[in-house]
């Protein structure tokens, strides 16, 4: 069972910027389309950024287009989202899966934007 593990939130202020990672245990990135995830309290889970199955393109949610960047480093095994320009509604906790949700949800990453 491939496990999924995210880090690098954190606190930041508005304006700011945060990279987060997704470590997965298997060598998955190049074969499914993953991507990120978050969750704000209150809300559901929503897809933020993927990659599509081979990861020939990537496609955002209208509301974190222009902001955030995924990436990927296959050899590593890891997903990238970097985060610039945050905004207090980017406040969530952020979490990588396939886009199929194939995989078993890991811990996530909280982000609290405020200042």
């Amino acid at each position: 069972q491939v496990q999924l593990v995210e880090s690098g939130g954190g606190l930041v202020q508005p304006g700011g910027s945060l990279r987060l990672s997704c470590a997965a245990s298997g060598s998955i990135f190049s074969i499914y389309a993953m991507g990120w995830y978050r969750q704000a309290p209150g809300k559901q889970r929503e897809l933020v950024a993927f990659f599509t199955s081979g990861g020939g393109n990537t496609h955002y949610a209208d509301s974190v287009k222009g902001r955030f960047t995924i990436s990927r480093d296959v050899a590593k095994n890891t997903l990238y989202l970097q985060m610039n320009s945050l905004k207090s509604e980017d406040t969530a906790v952020y979490y990588c899966n396939a886009v199929d949700l194939r995989y078993k949800w890991g811990k996530g990453a909280l982000v609290t934007v405020s200042s």
